[in-house]
């Protein structure tokens, strides 16, 4: 009889501890849900618009502002799906201006824009990193 009472008790444990992950479960499924829903955002301060575009997967895509004229204008960065940076860009009323620069694993390209032209190219690669403390 003891053991028939110790097993109705595991049993009613082993249910309770199902009910608990299947809570847990549906907490972290709404939570990626939520998190891949994202929308882009569009936000007016002053004569700008701030934009916030996201990946598929909740991660910023991009950020940067238009002007009044709907055209980009001042820096826009870009991520990649991790979050990681890709890109930094400067517009003036949608012309592409100043030095940019990509960003791709090891290596950063620089590129010089006048009058929405390129005017200079330049690319750096890291070929040893080290890491220096104090």
């Amino acid at each position: 009889m003891l053991i028939f009472c110790k097993f109705e008790f595991n049993k009613g444990k082993a249910q309770i501890m199902k009910n608990n992950l299947l809570i847990v479960f549906l907490f972290f499924t709404t939570i990626m849900v939520s998190a891949q829903e994202k929308k882009d955002s569009f936000v007016k301060t002053g004569d700008q618009i701030e934009a916030t575009f996201f990946h598929d997967n909740g991660q910023i895509a991009q950020t940067g502002n238009y002007n009044k004229q709907l055209n980009l204008h001042g820096e826009w960065i870009s991520y990649d799906r991790k979050g990681l940076k890709t890109a930094r860009a400067h517009y003036n009323n949608g012309e592409k201006v100043d030095t940019w620069m990509f960003y791709s694993n090891n290596v950063i390209n620089e590129v010089t824009y006048v009058n929405s032209k390129v005017t200079k190219v330049k690319t750096w690669e890291a070929k040893k990193v080290e890491v220096v403390s104090n």
